[in-house]
């Protein structure tokens, strides 16, 4: 039986993690099934020049995007598609819901090291998960399932997006890109929100609606209170790309 959304996340980007955390709040409140599936901004970037067109993080923090990626697909084999809500709901709290601990590392480093068993073994035994399945942060057999589903949500939308995409009411309803918030609603505000969105979803011919100014997300990892409105920045192209 198809969930009423499937949502296409990287378990590195913030805007996906933002726009999951409001997901679960319509899904509890609407008893909504949810398929979290994969996409990797990695794989996506394959043919980029990361050195020329994105700031000096990014290649670290999207290889360790796959890599997180390989152990939720190893999880979902072995324990089925409902680990994965869990398993991403742990990443996305470690990586994103805290201050960032620099413990003198570079941006690049801290963000290298979400692909490492180190960081990786604590959120399976959080996620009720065994620690072994970390085993696949270097198994690349992984990643033509990850690269199928990759281009599953790429066929929906088109190549020039990012993440998350959501796919309302598969298999026969359409899929976007986003929306892309960055802050989280109040209860009554996210269904009414949710209802908006699926009003323009379920519009025939509707295609898109957008701008690439947007708000660092309310989140602790990029030091933003939830009472507070974060920088303006400019995503052309999909990211903070120095290259179009």
């Amino acid at each position: 039986m198809d969930a009423d959304i499937n949502f296409y996340f990287d378990p590195v980007c913030p805007f996906a993690w933002m726009t999951s955390k409001w997901v679960r709040q319509v899904q509890a409140q609407r008893e909504y099934t949810v398929d979290w599936r994969f996409i990797s901004l990695r794989q996506i970037n394959a043919h980029v020049d990361y050195d020329a067109h994105f700031p000096p993080e990014y290649e670290a923090g999207h290889t360790a995007g796959l890599r997180l990626l390989r152990v939720a697909a190893r999880a979902r084999a072995e324990h089925g598609p409902e680990s994965i809500a869990r398993l991403y709901e742990a990443f996305g709290t470690h990586i994103f819901e805290a201050a960032p601990d620099t413990d003198q590392r570079t941006e690049s480093e801290m963000r290298e090291r979400r692909g490492t068993r180190e960081f990786v073994e604590p959120i399976l035994a959080e996620a009720g998960l065994p620690l072994e399945l970390a085993e696949a942060l270097d198994d690349d057999s992984w990643d033509s399932e990850i690269r199928q589903e990759t281009d599953e949500a790429l066929a929906l939308t088109g190549k020039d997006v990012g993440t998350p995409i959501i796919h309302f009411e598969p298999p026969a309803g359409v899929a976007f890109f986003g929306p892309v918030i960055s802050r989280l609603p109040d209860e009554q505000s996210a269904a009414e929100l949710w209802d908006h969105v699926v009003g323009l979803a379920r519009f025939p011919g509707f295609a898109e609606l957008k701008r690439s100014l947007r708000e660092q997300p309310q989140l602790p990892a990029f030091g933003v209170a939830a009472d507070t409105v974060g920088q303006q920045e400019d995503w052309h192209g999909g990211s903070r790309r120095q290259k179009k």
